[in-house]
Order: C-alpha cells, then structure tokens, then sequence
C-alpha cells in the first residue's frame, strides 16, 4: 500500500501543499478550522512525518543511536546490553523516539558511523558505550557538536555527561568478603585493558588487596567471551599453585567456568569460589546459582536516555553518579579449602 503524501492531504482537504506544511507544523499562515481539517484528513490517511525530509529541513530525527564496539553474537548471549536497552526504550518511548543500532568492529568505524548518522540527520545524538582511557571518540562528537552522553567514568568522558557506577566500590566488597572467607589466592578474569571500567577495577583490586593484607591478586584480561573466560579458568586452575577465589568481569565467563570446574573434577564451591559481575538470569539458572554483584541495569539504561533527551534539548545536563553494583553471596561462594599439611 502506497504510504500517503502530504500532496493527497492536500487532494483530499482542496488546499495547496503549502498549507498542509503549515497545518502539520503548527505554523502560522492558515486559519484554525483549516489547520484542524488538515490533522484531520492526515489522521485518517495515516500520514506520518518522514524524518529524513523533515532531518534535511532542520528539524529533528526523533531518534538516537548506540554503536556497540563487540562482535554481534554478544547481544544475544550477554544479558547487560539487553537490559540497557530495555531501558532505554522505555524512556525513547515516552518521547516517540527510536533508537539505531549498530554493531562496529574498531573505533575508527564506530567514529565514521557517528560522523556519518550526524551529517544526514538521521540521529539527534547518541550513546558513547565501553569508554576506552584514552577515547578518540569524544573528541570527535565534540568536534561535530553532537549530542553525547557517555556510559562510564566522568574522568575519562572529556566534559561530556557521564553515567557511571563506581565499580571501585563494588571490587572493594567483592576483596572484603572473600578475604573474610579466608581466600588468600583471588584471581580477576577481567575484560579488556584498554576500558576505563576495566582500569577502575584493576587499580580497585590491587588497593582492595592491599587493605585486606592478602597477596596480590592475579588479573587475566580477556575480550569478554565464555571461551576466553574459560581458556583464562583452565590456565589457572592447571597451574603449581590453585587460586581459591575467581572473580569474573562478566556472567559469560563465570558461567563457562562452571564446565572447566567440572572438567577438572573441582567442585564448587568446596575447592573454588566464583563471583560473576552483573546477576543475571544466567547465574542463578546454573547449579549452584553464582554469587554475584548485582544492580538495576535497565534504570542504568533509563537514566542515560533521559540524560540524552535533555541535552538534545538543549537543557544542561550534568554527570550522573549510578548507584553501584552490591555483592549478593549465593551457592558459589564458602570458605577456601584447607591447606594440604607437609607430607
């Protein structure tokens, strides 16, 4: 069916195109009974604005965009980005907007994607995701004056607004606990090195470990995938000397840690204590269900929405602190096992 035109409007009301741009936009130059008779004839053709025309005339696209810097198998097997949509589609939403997304390989594509959607119109602004510490990225949107908020640490957002959990805290939680249970062997199966969440946390355990008077704990950075997760489990679980503790950057990784645990003929948590980043359904389907830190992911979403709406408002927007994710122990966490005596 051929999607109706501002010129059958016009057809059908017996007024020229002109006037049904003025009715349609509110603006001045027809009568108010003219203006009500055009919304009514559009209403029933089921006339829609066309955002691009309406992008190239001046006015907005009513949408945003995220570009996720990840392979896209990771947005159906990594519950957090769901969540954040979810979130974030319930605020654009209420507003009638539409969120865009796309999956990049590098920086430099994701920076073309921006620079691309911002020069035909066909985003308001966007969401910069997986802020790297050194992130060419906000250079760039400020370069264009693109509408931008940041999901991450303010220190690393170049002025942009920032919507950001103090991860720092979570680890310091995550150290105090196990080191009560008595672990004094913990490794970190931690993401990527060059994101600045990813820094946070590093620079949170070494400190946490430090006040716990435990030894140093290991940090394997991986790309975030269960086959990583699982290669970095085995490595340690193999080696001379066994952590007793690991602590995973994600629910993925811990999960397919579950299986090496098996493998290896390890029962959990009798021989090994894990903690997985983020509960989610995933760590408590699994057996036992995994002690984890947990936070309300799609408000995390919902707050950054907001915050973008405003700025593309023009309304003066500053960083939001999140509250931080809490550690909820469950069945995966006990004490370590005893030391093997002298023989």
């Amino acid at each position: 069916m051929k999607r109706p035109t501002m010129a059958d409007i016009a057809r059908r009301a017996g007024v020229s195109k002109v006037a049904v741009s003025y009715a349609l936009n509110d603006q001045p130059g027809v009568s108010e009974a003219t203006r009500a008779s055009i919304k009514s004839i559009a209403q029933e053709l089921g006339w829609r604005p066309n955002s691009a025309a309406r992008a190239l005339t001046g006015g907005r696209a009513q949408a945003v965009g995220l570009i996720v810097r990840r392979p896209a198998r990771t947005l159906g097997v990594e519950p957090f980005f769901m969540e954040f949509i979810s979130g974030v589609e319930a605020v654009l939403a209420e507003h009638a907007y539409a969120l865009m997304l796309q999956m990049v390989a590098d920086q430099a594509q994701e920076i073309e994607v921006c620079r691309r959607w911002w020069g035909e119109r066909r985003v308001d602004g966007v969401f910069l995701m997986d802020l790297q510490t050194e992130d060419a990225r906000v250079g760039a949107v400020r370069d264009i004056a693109m509408p931008a908020v940041a999901i991450g640490p303010p220190e690393v957002a170049g002025g942009l607004p920032a919507i950001w959990s103090d991860d720092g805290e979570s680890v310091h939680e995550i150290v105090r606990y196990l080191a009560a249970l008595g672990h004094r062997r913990i490794a970190r199966i931690a993401g990527p090195a060059e994101l600045a969440h990813t820094a946070v946390r590093d620079a949170a355990l070494a400190e946490a470990c430090r006040e716990a008077g435990i030894p140093a704990a290991t940090v394997v950075h991986t790309d975030y995938t269960g086959d990583e997760g699982a290669r970095a489990a085995r490595a340690l679980l193999i080696a001379p000397v066994r952590q007793t503790a690991l602590v995973f950057d994600n629910d993925i990784m811990a999960v397919a840690a579950l299986s090496v645990a098996q493998e290896l003929g390890l029962s959990i948590p009798a021989d090994l204590s894990v903690v997985a980043w983020d509960e989610s359904p995933l760590t408590q389907v699994v057996r036992p269900t995994l002690s984890a830190v947990t936070r309300d992911i799609p408000a995390y979403g919902a707050r950054s929405a907001t915050a973008l709406l405003s700025l593309i408002r023009g309304e003066e927007v500053t960083s939001v602190r999140d509250g931080y994710a809490h550690f909820v122990p469950r069945g995966s966490t006990a004490p370590p096992p005893p030391e093997p005596g002298p023989r």
